[in-house]
């Protein structure tokens, strides 16, 4: 019986995600949107193996005798998503220790690592309170309000705390890598992360030179881990154009968020209360 209903819950899942990201619509209806297609299924998925765990190999569900593969099975997904979990917490921690080797300096109002480097690099790197990285390739390369207007995109990444709370974004997205669509969500929430920071950003600098700054920190060749909120993603450099206009139009104010977009986590106590049929 619980192989039964683990498989309608991996269903239930590949039905949810199996839906195209849409990528019109408002800042808000896409940012809440790719947030309910990206956590749902593997929330839904972590809160019925718990279940499954925790009614155990023995008795019965609606008379039907339950058996060892479900726990076994439960048990397996449960411990990926951990190890999952390790791995991401140990490069992150190898990423911050590695912080130190790099001197701090004062740019502009802000305190930031400098990274020697020739290429021109910025980003938040940490958890909850990250720290500002910037390469000397970066400070050579724009002047002084140019560098400014960096470094408010970067301080609105702090501000959003994006390194925190993507971090555990990606973790859901590294043990559901074989749903439909993970990565397309994936990098709809990156962009979406920078078109946030960018237009927080223009309301303290002149948006024309955030955009000026764009396009020049956005061509350098480099990825980032997920706990690093930068301005030069190789994905959001595709998008580059979209990010641009969204400064220039300004149609938009920031997304704000109500408790009825996070509604859906109710459905994620669904699972528990097949408890109540175990015995």
């Amino acid at each position: 019986m619980h192989l039964f209903a683990i498989a309608i819950v991996v269903v239930l899942a590949w039905l949810v995600r199996y839906r195209a990201v849409d990528s019109g619509g408002t800042w808000s209806k896409r940012w809440h949107q790719a947030l309910f297609l990206l956590l749902f299924p593997p929330l839904l998925l972590l809160t019925t193996n718990i279940a499954v765990l925790y009614m155990g190999c023995h008795g019965a569900m609606l008379g039907i005798k339950v058996g060892f593969w479900g726990c076994i099975i439960s048990a397996s997904l449960i411990l990926f998503s951990f190890g999952c979990l390790l791995k991401l917490s140990y490069q992150g921690d190898r990423s911050i220790r590695q912080l130190d080797i790099h001197r701090q300096q004062a740019v502009g109002e802000a305190t930031a690592r400098i990274i020697d480097t020739d290429l021109p690099y910025s980003a938040q790197i940490g958890f909850w309170q990250s720290e500002l990285v910037i390469s000397s390739g970066l400070m050579s390369t724009l002047d002084e309000e140019h560098l400014a207007a960096v470094i408010a995109h970067e301080q609105a990444h702090l501000h959003y705390r994006d390194t925190f709370w993507f971090f555990w974004l990606g973790w859901i997205r590294s043990f559901t890598f074989w749903l439909p669509n993970t990565e397309a969500l994936w990098q709809e929430l990156l962009l979406l992360r920078e078109l946030r920071a960018d237009r927080k950003a223009a309301t303290e600098v002149d948006f024309l030179l955030l955009a000026e700054s764009l396009v020049i920190v956005a061509q350098a060749p480099l990825d980032s881990p997920i706990w690093c909120a930068n301005l030069n993603h190789w994905a959001i450099g595709d998008r580059l154009n979209e990010r641009i206009d969204a400064l220039l139009e300004e149609t938009e104010s920031i997304p704000a968020s109500r408790w009825q977009n996070w509604s859906w986590l109710c459905l994620l106590i669904l699972p528990w209360l097949t408890i109540l049929l175990h015995y």
